[in-house]
């Protein structure tokens, strides 16, 4: 199974965290333990006579997936600021779900998923004209702090340093995202956290209470303690295999 992952253009960086794809050439599907990364994805799914684009909500909890043989899939993994100003949606319905697109979707058609590097370029150019530029500056700010921080940062040392009261940050999270800002940045520690545990570094290293608290919150987001995380097995976590690449 091929795995690629790429950054986006500078003037796309506040919106798309990267773009992937899976190739699986042999007949034989794989199971995947899909983990919370604090992003959500449109996927562009090709296989023999069938072909559908997919949105993918933001995931809290460690899910089990089938990748079926002879399949390719090239999608874009976007941060949440793009949620309102690239695509201007909520995502909140689709909380650990995920729902097809119309089709012919930013015009990809099959032939678009034989190239990566030009499936890239021209879904880039497409994302260009839909941003939104009259960001509100609070969430700039919001969300580059938390990104910055790798969501080791309290809820209310975020409030304080945006000028945006908590509550009003939670009404904010829970009616576009579907979850609170606290449960967000938990997560984008956790994803931050999976370089180190594949490395077998197993003891916390982001604003994590104590050792208690950081085997819980990886067993909480993975379904496992971090070594066995960090083992593996056959590959199953696939977010662990790529997160070096990133």
């Amino acid at each position: 199974m091929e795995l690629k992952i790429t950054q986006p253009t500078k003037s796309l960086s506040d919106f798309v965290e990267s773009f992937w794809m899976i190739r699986n050439d042999s007949a034989e599907e794989k199971e995947v333990i899909l983990l919370p990364d604090g992003r959500f994805d449109i996927i562009f799914y090709s296989a023999k006579e069938s072909f559908h684009t997919t949105l993918r909500g933001l995931d809290t909890h460690p899910g089990q997936a089938i990748i079926p043989g002879n399949v390719v899939m090239f999608a874009v993994s976007f941060k949440l600021l793009a949620i309102e100003y690239l695509l201007d949606i909520k995502m909140a319905p689709l909380l650990n779900e995920g729902q097809l697109l119309p089709k012919h979707f930013w015009n990809i058609e099959p032939h678009d998923l034989e190239d990566f590097e030009g499936f890239c370029t021209k879904v880039s150019r497409i994302m260009l004209d839909l941003i939104k530029f009259d960001i509100d500056k609070r969430k700039r700010e919001l969300f580059d702090l938390i990104y910055t921080s790798n969501g080791s940062m309290t809820v209310q040392a975020l409030s304080d340093r945006v000028a945006w009261s908590r509550r009003q940050i939670n009404r904010y999270f829970n009616e576009r995202f579907g979850l609170s800002l606290k449960t967000y940045c938990n997560i984008f520690r956790f994803k931050s956290s999976l370089l180190q545990i594949k490395e077998g570094r197993f003891f916390p290293e982001l604003n994590f209470a104590d050792q208690t608290h950081f085997i819980k919150e990886v067993k909480r987001f993975s379904g496992v303690v971090p070594k066995e995380l960090a083992k593996n097995k056959n590959g199953r976590f696939i977010l662990l295999s790529d997160v070096s690449q990133e």
